[in-house]
């Protein structure tokens, strides 16, 4: 290996994923986001049905990631909200029953720290979302494949994507806050 693969394939010490296409393992990912409610708590959530593709280039700069989510596949632990959320007010996935995100190029901050720019599309409305990311490392075990593990962090503004739904509180403040957490947690297996 020349002094110049060996730099592309570390950085700061840390050994990056072989070259190639990497399919999410839907079983040890989760895609999930976190909202306020009522001001004073949390409520969480997560997408049951998702898939998607990382493509690892010799040049970690020009890799890319595709994702789908299904968007009836929320999750929030309460059925009637999570009949709320598939409407019109929401998610509307009679119309648009797939959410996506496309990212080229994540950037090396330090370390296993990346950061990573994409385009997320809700509701048909695509606007830019920045991750950041940490990669956990790769492992190969005969019976499940070479693995590489990655968790991911943002925030989106869901007035952004057309989700305007909401209400004033006597109190002041919205029963909904507009800000959402998403939270990513993904095991990916290299394609033969």
């Amino acid at each position: 290996m020349s002094a110049t693969e060996e730099s592309v394939r570390n950085l700061d010490g840390v050994q990056l994923p072989e070259p190639g296409t990497w399919e999410i393992d839907v079983a040890h990912s989760q895609v999930s986001f976190v909202v306020r409610h009522l001001m004073v708590s949390k409520v969480r959530g997560r997408f049951g049905k998702f898939s998607g593709t990382i493509v690892v280039a010799e040049n970690h700069q020009d890799s890319k990631v595709e994702a789908t989510i299904d968007a009836a596949s929320i999750d929030t632990g309460e059925p009637n909200r999570d009949t709320h959320i598939r409407s019109a007010d929401f998610l509307d996935v009679e119309n648009y029953p797939v959410i996506t995100f496309t990212a080229l190029g994540p950037i090396h901050k330090s370390g296993t720290e990346f950061t990573l720019s994409g385009d997320l599309t809700i509701r048909g409305v695509t606007k830019p979302v920045t991750l950041e990311a940490e990669y956990l490392g790769v492992v190969t075990v005969p019976q499940m494949g070479t693995r590489m593990g990655l968790s991911a962090t943002g925030e989106i503004n869901k007035d952004d994507f057309g989700v305007l739904y909401n209400a004033a509180l006597e109190s002041g403040g919205f029963v909904l806050g507009k800000k959402i957490r998403l939270e990513l947690e993904v095991e990916a297996v290299k394609k033969a």
